[in-house]
């Protein structure tokens, strides 16, 4: 069974949880390279893109619109559980396949120490870092820039670490929830990335408020707007010396925005929803992997979610 996954270049934080997670939490052998039979983890990878000879077990994964719905009930698909009622709903599938993103599961794993000396960070989605001047903006700002397209290691020590993260990637809210360090929403200034954060968040009961965020230079207003603008038009916008202030008046917007952003209230799940989707996930992947001849999860895995609950809580204070 091949772990399944977007694999980009550059990488992207949530994708790159899956060979973190999965390589922890499965035992020794359960994945290899075979394609007939495929592993759909961390992501929003449900789509319409599988060869219908391959046998595809979402574990997880969300639908994203990101391409034609699948059918997923044409023989080829084994749904053990989705990320959240919004994909259950789409694919037709019973509300109890709706459990939780399975990032969740990092709350049972060793993880990096905590990053000193972060105040407030932001977490841009990978594609706005790329074509906005975030970099720029968060300095002006005085808040944290973590790069999505970092090391995991790092960007995990960072979210430990940050007592607030504003973040415009669902997955940096996700883990953020699960670690318990405070998170604003950013709604993501391109449309197609916005549909996914309903769906993890009502899987955890969080009434989400998500804020909006200012486009960092023209190219991001343009894609913002016109989602479907030219590509080369965009991209020049950013680099013509005519709109050099353009862009630069507008990167001082953004930065404005942000620290507006860091005294908005933020969110976080309920410590004993977040605790049963936990458990949840975890006791419906050791029960994926036994019907299959494993042994079940790693020591670790199988751990109580609401053991590890006052452990985190109890760093949280401390740190």
């Amino acid at each position: 069974m091949k772990l399944t996954y977007f694999a980009g270049d550059p990488p992207n934080f949530g994708d790159e949880l899956n060979p973190l997670v999965w390589s922890a939490m499965l035992p020794d052998g359960f994945l290899d390279d075979r394609e007939e039979a495929l592993f759909l983890g961390i992501g929003s990878i449900i789509q319409d893109i599988y060869p219908r000879s391959a046998r595809k077990y979402v574990i997880g994964s969300g639908y994203g619109g990101y391409s034609a719905m699948p059918d997923v009930h044409d023989g080829s698909w084994d749904v053990l559980f989705v990320r959240g009622p919004g994909t259950a709903r789409r694919l037709g599938l019973p509300a109890e396949r709706a459990i939780c993103d399975p990032a969740v599961l990092l709350r049972l794993l060793p993880l990096p120490e905590a990053a000193s000396g972060i105040t407030v960070a932001f977490m841009p989605h990978y594609e706005s870092l790329e074509r906005g001047f975030w970099q720029v903006a968060c300095r002006m700002a005085g808040v944290t820039l973590i790069d999505p397209r970092d090391d995991v290691g790092r960007i995990l020590s960072q979210i430990r670490g940050a007592r607030l993260l504003i973040t415009e990637a669902m997955h940096g809210a996700i883990v953020a929830d699960a670690l318990r360090t405070p998170w604003i929403a950013a709604k993501p200034l391109h449309h197609s990335h916005r549909m996914k954060w309903r769906d993890w968040s009502e899987s955890l009961e969080i009434d989400l408020r998500p804020h909006a965020l200012l486009p960092s230079n023209i190219r991001e207003m343009y894609h913002a707007v016109w989602p479907n603008a030219e590509v080369w038009r965009a991209a020049r916008s950013s680099t013509m010396p005519t709109l050099k202030p353009v862009n630069q008046m507008l990167t001082w917007i953004a930065a404005k925005r942000l620290q507006q952003l860091s005294h908005a209230e933020p969110q976080m799940s309920r410590d004993t929803r977040l605790d049963a989707a936990v458990d949840g996930v975890a006791s419906a992947i050791d029960r994926f992997v036994r019907s299959r001849g494993g042994s079940g999860l790693r020591a670790t895995g199988r751990a109580s979610a609401s053991a590890r609950s006052a452990s985190m809580r109890s760093m949280r204070l401390t740190a």
